[in-house]
């Protein structure tokens, strides 16, 4: 008896799109079919437009809507996803001239977010966005191919637009309290992140276009951590938004010096706007870094496109004026690209190489405690708490007990300066 087994095929759809003086068209056509597939689908053809304008009524022109038809009827594909968000009569007006299914580019990455969503802020930040797409495109029939088959005069119009408006008053009723929920969940996520900003550490976050390596890059500097644990690794896969979770890790270094890393969710050229407003919160840990690291693939062609959607997307969620290291990885997939190597704020490196994670490193270290000067203090038993504060959060060179307190020799932020200038026994050098 031979073993079954069960084999699951992948969704087929058409990729299509019109071209309307996008400068960067070709490259969001690829990334397109990269979403379809990070979306578990298969990409069975591609159909382009050229032409200098959509069709407010189609988004294609009628002849164009004609020959998707006819190439979807003969590959036998049911659903169509477009390279941009359309407007609901537009959907609607495909939908009915062919009788196929549109996804529309907004559409797909919510999907693409749902399905990656983990923790409980991603998938309500997700769910909120999914709503406020749909409020506006809820048909009066559940299915949107038969929503304008109905032959029964006013009277179910008005019964359909009654439904309608009671569909739209749910979804309404439901983004308020999912809303409502997420606030709460973000209270909590607030608090933590007003704990990590009010210590000294200094904060570093690493931002950058989905799939270019910032997990990676996250675990390679995590293992030059003096206490170095598999578990605190980040999940890194090589795909669109494998994740969309924050996470935030303490990088304690050989010479005593530490910071927090963290590594948010990516970016994509076309990022929906509601998508945008729900991650905010997301984002915070960026919003509150002393220092950016802009992770980008130099071994695609389109990477100066995605350093522009990164730093657009930064400045939409109020991340501005931030000291950034634009870390070039994949040099190692880049011929004749030679890494790693450090030219004022870039670097190229490789995040699988641990060469170029330590030169990177050292690159953070520089660009965090440049400010930092030497002190030595002197806190008296009475004052225990404040030592125990240092050795735990500042770069300490060295510690004794003395008669008089403990004395500790430290690099100090300008703000711990301040706030420790009592205790400074020794005038403090550079």
């Amino acid at each position: 008896m031979t073993e079954s087994k069960l084999t699951y095929e992948k969704t087929r759809v058409i990729v299509a799109g019109v071209s309307h003086l996008q400068p960067d068209f070709e490259y969001t056509m690829q990334e397109l079919a990269a979403l379809v597939e990070a979306n578990n689908m298969e990409v069975a053809d591609t159909i382009i437009q050229n032409v200098n304008s959509v069709s407010g009524k189609t988004y294609f022109g009628s002849g164009k809507v004609t020959e998707i038809k006819e190439i979807a009827n003969a590959d036998d594909v049911q659903i169509i996803v477009l390279n941009d968000e359309l407007t609901p009569s537009q959907i609607r007006n495909l939908e009915k001239e062919t009788k196929l299914i549109f996804m529309d580019r907004t559409e797909l990455i919510l999907q693409v977010f749902s399905n990656r969503a983990q923790t409980k802020q991603a998938k309500l930040q997700v769910e909120i966005a999914k709503m406020q797409y749909q409020l506006p495109r809820i048909h009066p029939s559940g299915n949107p191919l038969d929503q304008q088959s109905s032959s029964g005069g006013l009277a179910n119009r008005g019964a359909g637009e009654s439904k309608l408006e009671l569909d739209r008053r749910v979804i309404r009723k439901r983004i308020t309290a999912l809303r409502n929920e997420l606030k709460t969940v973000d209270q909590t996520i607030d608090v933590q992140s007003r704990r990590r900003t009010n210590t000294s550490l200094p904060l570093v976050s690493l931002v950058g276009y989905t799939n270019a390596g910032k997990s990676t890059t996250m675990n390679g500097i995590l293992n030059f951590n003096k206490d170095d644990s598999q578990d605190r690794k980040v999940f890194e896969r090589d795909m669109l938004f494998a994740t969309l979770d924050t996470s935030v890790r303490r990088i304690d270094l050989e010479d005593n010096s530490s910071f927090l890393l963290t590594d948010t969710v990516g970016f994509v050229s076309k990022l929906p706007h509601n998508l945008v407003e729900s991650f905010k919160t997301t984002l915070q840990e960026a919003q509150n870094a002393d220092l950016l690291i802009q992770v980008i693939d130099v071994a695609d062609e389109h990477w100066q496109n995605m350093i522009e959607v990164t730093e657009k997307t930064l400045k939409e969620v109020g991340v501005v004026d931030k000291p950034m290291i634009y870390a070039f990885n994949k040099a190692d997939l880049k011929p004749g690209q030679q890494f790693p190597v450090i030219e004022g704020d870039n670097i190229y490196y490789s995040a699988i190489d641990k060469e170029s994670i330590e030169k990177l490193v050292d690159l953070i270290k520089i660009k965090v405690f440049n400010h930092y000067k030497q002190a030595e203090l002197l806190i008296p038993y009475s004052d225990q708490k404040v030592a125990e504060e240092i050795l735990k959060n500042s770069q300490v060179i060295k510690k004794e007990f003395t008669n008089d307190g403990s004395l500790i020799s430290a690099n100090l932020s300008p703000e711990e300066l301040e706030r420790f200038n009592k205790y400074i026994q020794t005038e403090v050098s550079d």
